[in-house]
């Protein structure tokens, strides 16, 4: 039989219950009744109104409306790492393409370092395409950004002197350290 340490709670930051002092008050209880982990998912900006069908529902309709409070998860990370002390903190799922993912590294790694290595990143492509044109980003090539931006932020995370050359990043001549608490680099 599972027990509650092998379960994660999702802290909720975005809805109507997306406040600050609600979401480290749900981390703390998690961590108290012990939970295992806690996640967060990721929208940056929601559209006032928008096309693309929720995958995640059999309507296609978005669970939540899009007007009420939304916080940004890596900074959220941040705040709920210093917040705990046990539980791990994960995305699920961070939408890769969104952010320059020299930067993505640089931030997963200082909440790492500053939470003794608990920090899992789920990765995903998005399904939103009206968040992506708001954002800029090219909604038809998400799928192929992701992965190459997860084989860049590994390459930087486990490599002394890190370089990538592709399509929509490239880096040589890098110094970045630290690398990860977690070998051989925060979970994916």
């Amino acid at each position: 039989m599972a027990s509650i340490d092998q379960f994660g709670l999702d802290v909720g930051i975005y809805g109507p219950l997306a406040e600050p002092e609600t979401i480290t008050t749900l981390a703390r209880f998690a961590e108290e009744a012990g939970f295992e982990s806690i996640w967060l998912a990721d929208h940056v900006v929601f559209p006032a109104s928008f096309d693309s069908r929720y995958p995640f529902s059999a309507t296609g309709d978005f669970p939540a409306p899009t007007s009420d409070p939304l916080l940004e998860p890596i900074a959220a990370m941040g705040v709920l790492a210093g917040a705990t002390k046990r539980l791990r903190i994960g995305t699920a799922v961070l939408i890769i393409p969104y952010r320059n993912p020299v930067l993505l590294a640089r931030m997963l790694i200082t909440i790492d370092q500053f939470s003794g290595g608990r920090v899992i990143l789920g990765a995903g492509v998005g399904w939103l395409k009206e968040e992506f044109n708001l954002l800029g980003v090219d909604f038809h090539q998400r799928g192929a950004m992701a992965e190459e931006y997860t084989q860049a932020i590994i390459q930087l995370w486990t490599r002394e002197n890190p370089e990538f050359e592709g399509k929509y990043v490239s880096f040589k001549d890098v110094a970045f350290e630290p690398k990860p608490v977690q070998r051989p680099h925060i979970p994916i």
